[in-house]
């Protein structure tokens, strides 16, 4: 079985560079047939945010409204709508990266996710607005190298410490070093030094707090080739640090690996929700503040949608909702669907973020593209 699975990796390695890319050029032509077809929930709707976004990944929302978008190209794109109209009509591109998936701000400073690195572009809005060359210095580096799961995903917590998911550089292993990969480690930025917050993560795609308890909630990629239906996705709470969440050993908290199956599922904290057999969940975002009254209090997740199930699942965005004391998942329902019409794609979600009108943003790697949810009146 083990060589089965070093088999299985191997393939999935050699597919994966043509797979992060394999986007029709059509798809890339008009976004706004994405945000036509978008359903939303009564009361909203959604509309077309920003363009031409390469690969458009994770997000970061400035105090003044500036947005980043990281990206899997070379890039990173910053926006803002300058005239009040819903869309962005200023930007700026940051170029020569490698994989600049993650993005986070830091007062002034913007911090930026790459594989192996993560880089810190200081006082960046005011260098554009001089006319200066965006001055990007190494803030954390020394991790893993490996494109397989190497989109890195980056957040910053209330205290101001940089947390990065890491994930691991294949389907199914042994995570060669547990301390950097299969986890979400926290850095305090002026001395270096980091833990790992939690273990057994495949691939988290993303991560938040919840604004009322302050505990990190995560998603994580569940494995492939275990069948269409196996094994779910997951919404993962770490109550407390050094969690384990099972990888390599179980899955979805109750599935024991068929390779690596000598530890039981009982060792290891279930998930919170099980999210859906290959819906690749990715960004979440607990709303902050009430502005949108049907929104307060609730947590989303894109699900980016699957890539090798027989029948395609996922492409939508999920709305969370959470007992009062915030420690359990109480309802799953919808934000935004239609974009999967049968087998035909029309968009495929990564991340969400929240505006400071209150209103949010989706990214979309398949069109290239922002999305803004708001008020049907706003």
């Amino acid at each position: 079985m083990a060589a089965m699975g070093t088999q299985m990796n191997t393939a999935f390695n050699r597919l994966l560079a043509g797979l992060a890319l394999a986007v029709p050029a059509a798809a890339w032509a008009d976004p706004q047939t994405a945000a036509d077809a978008a359903v939303v929930p009564e009361g909203l709707t959604l509309q077309l945010y920003a363009s031409a976004i390469p690969q458009a990944r994770h997000l970061a929302v400035k105090e003044d409204g500036t947005v980043a978008v990281g990206t899997r190209a070379d890039a990173v794109h910053l926006l803002r709508d300058t005239t009040g109209d819903g869309r962005a009509d200023w930007r700026h591109e940051i170029g020569g990266l490698e994989s600049p998936n993650g993005v986070a701000w830091l007062g002034d400073d913007l911090y930026i996710g790459e594989t192996a690195r993560v880089l810190k572009a200081a006082d960046v809005l005011a260098r554009v607005a001089a006319n200066k060359p965006v001055s990007l210095e190494v803030a954390l580096d020394g991790f893993p190298t490996s494109k397989h799961h190497g989109a890195r995903v980056i957040a910053f917590d209330e205290s101001g410490r940089l947390h990065i998911s890491l994930g691991v550089p294949c389907n199914i292993c042994m995570p060669p070093d547990p301390e950097l990969t299969g986890t979400i480690r926290s850095y305090d930025l002026d001395s270096g030094s980091g833990y790992s917050v939690a273990y057994g993560f495949r691939n988290s795609v993303g991560f938040d707090w919840h604004p009322g308890t302050g505990e990190m909630w995560a998603t994580d990629h569940g494995r492939d080739w275990m069948g269409d239906d196996l094994p779910s996705d997951e919404l993962n709470r770490i109550r407390e640090p050094g969690l384990h969440f099972g990888y390599p050993y179980c899955h979805q908290g109750d599935l024991p690996d068929p390779e690596f199956d000598d530890r039981p599922c009982a060792d290891f904290e279930p998930p919170a929700l099980k999210t859906g057999p290959h819906v690749a969940n990715n960004g979440i975002h607990f709303y902050r503040g009430d502005a949108i009254g049907a929104l307060a209090g609730k947590a989303f997740i894109a699900l980016h949608g699957s890539w090798n199930r027989s029948t395609k699942i996922g492409y939508r965005v999920d709305m969370i909702s959470f007992t009062d004391d915030g420690s359990q998942v109480s309802e799953r329902s919808i934000l935004v669907d239609g974009w999967l019409d049968g087998d035909d794609v029309l968009a495929r979600p990564v991340d969400i973020e929240q505006l400071p009108d209150g209103s949010l943003l989706v990214s979309d790697d398949y069109k290239g593209a922002v999305y803004r949810i708001l008020p049907l009146d706003g």
